[in-house]
């Protein structure tokens, strides 16, 4: 039995607690729900509980097609047991189609399917409000090396491939996500959480979204979105 700790940090949408084992963690997964830099806050009934079955499917998914991971196992409804890693200060963000900020930052319409995939580099600092940098960046500000960032670009390249083809076959259109990675005993692998706080989930046929957006954008039928992704997943 796992026993849990103390509280080791707490954000948007989860909290980590500590375990009696320092290479563990507990990661709680919460229904608040927050948007635009804590401005707009609320709950969704249930998201604690879909985000963690889904982050423990994905996770095993991608471990079976062997992107190494921090998940181990799923204690209950809305907890998981995780590795315990170093996390590395920054965010990759994969883009399949022009949503979200990056229209205005580029000049495109949003929905626009991208001709080929953009991948992103974001500095974790909300206090500079998580700005895009670059390799070089994080070579001069020494979060990473060379390697560890081609890593995590490389892999994270690779999640996008095996996740958008298991999206299609479920009638799901993977539009964004980002992703965070950690050392762990002289490895990096692929922490933190991928569901639909951190991902744009369209349904394939009518492009109505199935995440967080729903949220942020009072399109209503949140819980449920959430409930119908799960649902597909787990081909019930």
């Amino acid at each position: 039995m796992v026993e849990i700790g103390k509280l080791l940090s707490e954000g948007k949408g989860k909290r980590i607690y500590a375990t009696d084992d320092p290479k563990t963690a507990v990661v709680y997964f919460k229904d608040e729900a927050l948007a635009y830099h804590g401005l707009k806050r609320g709950r969704i009934l249930g998201k604690g509980e879909v985000n963690n079955s889904v982050c423990a499917h994905l996770y095993q998914l991608l471990a079976e097609k062997g992107i190494e991971n921090h998940f181990i196992e799923k204690l209950d409804a809305r907890q998981s047991l995780v590795k315990r890693a170093e996390i590395i200060p920054i965010t990759i963000k994969v883009r399949n189609r022009v949503a979200g900020s990056l229209g205005a930052r580029i000049g495109m319409e949003t929905g626009t399917k991208l001709d080929s995939t953009i991948v992103e580099i974001v500095l974790r600092d909300e206090y500079l409000e998580n700005p895009v940098i670059n390799k070089t960046h994080i070579l001069a500000m020494h979060l990473a090396t060379s390697e560890e960032v081609d890593f995590m670009v490389e892999t994270s390249l690779k999640v996008n491939e095996i996740l958008t083809e298991y999206m299609a076959d479920i009638g799901v259109e993977l539009v964004d996500f980002k992703l965070e990675y950690g050392r762990y005993e002289g490895r990096v692998l692929l922490v933190d959480e991928i569901d639909a706080d951190t991902s744009r989930f369209w349904d394939a046929r009518t492009h109505e979204p199935m995440d967080i957006d729903r949220f942020r954008r009072d399109l209503g039928n949140v819980e449920q979105a959430y409930q119908d992704l799960l649902y597909r997943m787990m081909g019930d």
